[in-house]
């Protein structure tokens, strides 16, 4: 029977996968429902850029599929109720409140007017985080609805002045029960009815984003207790109001002025409007922008984009470092299992790193997106059709006599290729147009002839065929370099066609300089186990984020042969410098291996970090040719 259990057990396993709406679908109930991907990746058990990945085309498989589709039918239903009781509401001639509404003074009875729902006291602290959020820099654009309140008297022929919390509807619009804010940037930010401590400072902010409450404002993180200053009363006149709705006495209230939609001003008190406050008209197609009537604190800042105040050096070291000693401790301080079991998980756990120093910025890492056919292998173990330049040269003469010559190993080359320019969304295709430095991507050039073989390698490798081919990004970038006025070693590169998207040199940024740091600290206490973990974290990133089954998370191979093809124009460029510098240059291999004759030390400083170098071998050449091994370095 045990045989045919194990049949029902497989049998159990096999069936219709769950079925998944449009990844736009996805997006939207997620947005709706107002949950990050921090969030969503949580309850999963993922990553959030997973799912991004998901939102962006990728299909999840398995369990995990089947709980991704429960997560989505469960929002699609409480969306479907909500709609269906607000259509029996304006069925029945209602509308859903969020509390007593109490008409302008002065309002014409003949037209509908703004209202004014009011909604519990809010501090001023958060008014102005609130008030920051709709300001509109970076494409943010924030809802506040207060909860049901006391109903607030407004003075008599003058403008509506809202009470702490509440928010001014415009003409036409509907009170919606929602707290949010989204940015255009990719990052969510939602906005919280009561603050909480920042994640920085520790003092009240009124935001979240990506899951963690933070001022929005760096300049509002307090290193030290500052005393607010009392918020000056302003007298409300009294309000002439019928019998059935009693006037009630407005409790003091921020200097506000209600403005029309726009970058909101700052105003030192309450000021009549000489005209009605009309809402912003929204694109055809979109849902009418809503017209926002608080005005933000005095910043001293500039009407530009919002900055993110998110930033945790220190964070990512840390994760680094309480896994290697979790990993010591499980394996009772024994440095060999604890290091075997760390580079097992260093492909999951670069992944977690690169998650938490993303968190808060500006762009989204698109996981996984559209891949143009030349980047795909043509064969399981086959190669794509991109030419990634690796140097692989020796000197075919050398002066004449004996010389001592040193074989140089580069530190951490993957590790200081991470910054390049890299694309930040899908690739787009071009034809026949010059090269934009605000782009990145692959590009099929006809190389330049290379006349210097004698005493540097050729910036494109060891290539034995002639003709147009497929070259990255730092490729090109060397080439068009190298024949630029400064240098004119060659003649510019022809661009055929490319596969190009917008580009950033500062997307891994934080990534690699939490790794670096960690590396740095190693190196100085002598940790070894933290070292090769580092290590194993950076360039197993490099080599699983293309087409890996070691890597589910990321998808990214024009990202790895661009970081690649960076490593080895980093080499290249410091053989230029070396032979600038007068040195005889040797031999130059792959990413991290510089031979060269001469006084090195005058060019090259010597130690273990990422702009060091430190001595692999030294041999005598001249009338012997040297024999010795290629060696692999640090990576």
């Amino acid at each position: 029977m045990s045989d045919f259990d194990a049949i029902d057990s497989l049998l159990a396993g096999v069936g219709p996968e769950a079925e998944l709406p449009s990844p736009q679908v996805r997006q939207e109930l997620r947005e709706q429902a107002r949950l990050s991907k921090a969030q969503v990746a949580r309850a999963l058990g993922v990553s959030p850029s997973t799912v991004a990945g998901w939102e962006s085309g990728r299909d999840p498989a398995g369990e995990i599929r089947t709980k991704y589709a429960y997560l989505l039918d469960g929002l699609a239903a409480k969306f479907a109720d909500t709609a269906h009781v607000t259509a029996s509401a304006a069925g029945q001639g209602t509308a859903p409140a969020t509390g007593p509404v109490t008409p302008l003074a002065g309002a014409s009875s003949a037209g509908a007017s703004p209202l004014v729902p009011a909604g519990p006291a809010t501090s001023p602290e958060e008014l102005a985080e609130l008030a920051e959020l709709a300001e509109g820099g970076d494409g943010v654009e924030a809802e506040f609805l207060a909860a049901p309140g006391p109903e607030v008297a407004v003075p008599a022929g003058g403008p509506p002045v809202p009470s702490p919390g509440a928010r001014v509807l415009a003409e036409g619009t509907s009170p919606e029960p929602a707290v949010s804010a989204v940015s255009a940037g990719g990052d969510e930010v939602e906005v919280l009815a009561v603050p909480e401590p920042c994640v920085l400072c520790g003092y009240p902010a009124g935001a979240r984003v990506a899951g963690f409450v933070q001022h929005l404002d760096p300049g509002d993180c307090h290193t030290e207790p500052t005393a607010a200053a009392p918020a000056a009363p302003v007298a409300v006149p009294a309000v002439t109001a019928s019998a059935a709705e009693p006037a009630v006495a407005a409790p003091a209230v921020p200097s506000l002025q209600p403005v029309t939609a726009g970058p909101l001003t700052t105003a030192p008190s309450v000021q009549p409007a000489t005209a009605p406050v009309q809402p912003k008209a929204a694109p055809a197609g979109m849902p009418a922008a809503r017209t926002s009537h608080t005005t933000a604190r005095p910043s001293g800042r500039s009407q530009g984009p919002a900055r993110r105040a998110f930033q945790e050096p220190s964070g990512p070291v840390d994760l680094i470092g309480q896994a290697v000693k979790a990993a010591l401790a499980e394996h009772h301080g024994d440095v060999e299992s604890a290091t075997a079991a760390l580079l097992k998980r260093a492909i999951p756990d670069a992944m977690r790193l690169l998650d938490e120093t993303r968190k808060g910025a500006r762009y989204d890492v698109i996981a996984h997106p559209w891949i143009p056919d030349i980047l795909r292998k043509r064969t399981s173990r086959g190669a794509d059709q991109v030419w990634e330049a690796r140097p692989k040269w020796t000197r075919h003469e050398l002066p004449p006599g004996r010389h001592q010559v040193t074989a140089l190993d580069i530190n951490g080359a993957y590790l200081s290729a991470l910054k390049t320019h890299l694309p930040l969304g899908q690739l787009e295709h071009s034809a026949g147009l010059p090269h934009d430095r605000r782009r990145a991507g692959v590009h099929l050039i006809t190389p330049p002839p290379w006349e210097h073989e004698q005493v540097l390698p050729n910036p494109i490798g060891q290539r034995d065929e002639p003709g147009p081919l497929w070259v990255t990004e730092p490729t090109l970038r060397l080439l068009l370099r190298l024949s630029g006025p400064k240098y004119a070693l060659c003649a510019p590169p022809v661009i055929h066609e490319s596969y190009t998207s917008g580009a950033t040199e500062n997307l891994l940024e934080k990534f690699r300089i939490a790794l670096k740091e960690a590396r740095d600290t190693a190196i100085a206490q002598g940790d070894e186990v933290t070292l090769e973990y580092v290590k194993a974290m950076y360039s197993k990133f490099v080599s699983t984020m293309g087409e890996s089954n070691y890597n589910r998370e990321l998808y990214r191979p024009d990202w790895m042969h661009i970081i690649r093809s960076q490593a080895f124009a980093n080499l290249w460029l410091k053989a230029l410098k070396a032979h600038d510098e007068g040195l005889t240059v040797v031999r130059a291999m792959g990413t991290d291996e510089l031979h060269v004759i001469g006084d090195w030390h005058r060019v090259f400083p010597e130690g273990r970090a990422v702009t060091e170098v430190k001595v692999k071998d030294t041999y005598t050449a001249g009338t012997a040719e040297y024999t010795g091994t290629e060696g692999k370095g640090e990576e």
